[in-house]
């Protein structure tokens, strides 16, 4: 289960996000610990246990209109794909990711840009910008970034200035340097 979240009831939020049975795993990694929250098409959220992780299990399960139940047994496949990425084994995740929450436009358009990006390569805020159809818009590009739910699956620590500075990473610089450098990038 999150750490810090509290078994509760489904919600009755009436949506076309609805979804049915959200699962949740959690990973102990080398930045802490890691909480991956799935739906029928994929991941839809992550957390590390440095977030308040039961404010923002409340807020996805109103967004969800679900309860999120603790499943490590199910997901032991992505668990895995987890723990080989932070073992220096894996470089790619087969599990995909479920943009629902994402409204469409440029910001969804953004995230899929992302979510290609290869191991170890970096591309600019301007050329995810570009890539998703908005050459001029590298700041809304960030921005989008920053409010990214899925860390790690959605490669967002790959995003950075054109000057090579590492940019911003929803207040955890540190956690970014060291995917960076996980990946080769000093």
């Amino acid at each position: 289960m999150l750490s810090g979240a509290r078994t509760r009831s489904p919600l009755s939020v009436a949506t076309d996000l609805t979804v049915r049975s959200p699962r949740s795993a959690t990973v102990d990694t080398p930045i802490g610990l890691f909480s991956v929250v799935t739906t029928d098409r994929g991941v839809v959220a992550t957390l590390f246990d440095d977030e308040d992780a039961a404010a923002e299990l409340e807020r996805l399960e109103h967004r969800l209109g679900a309860g999120v139940r603790d499943a490590p047994r199910e997901l032991v496949g992505l668990r895995r794909e987890v723990d080989a990425y932070f073992a220096g084994r894996g470089r790619t995740f087969a599990t995909p990711v479920d943009l629902r929450l994402i409204g469409q436009g440029f910001e969804r358009r953004v995230l899929e840009v992302t979510t290609r990006i290869p191991f170890g390569e970096l591309w600019t805020y301007g050329d995810v910008a570009e890539a998703a159809g908005s050459s001029r818009a590298g700041r809304a590009a960030g921005n989008a970034l920053g409010r990214c739910p899925i860390e790690l699956f959605v490669p967002c620590h790959r995003v950075v200035h054109a000057d090579g500075s590492i940019g911003g990473y929803g207040r955890h610089e540190e956690r970014k340097r060291w995917l960076l450098a996980h990946e080769g990038h000093p």
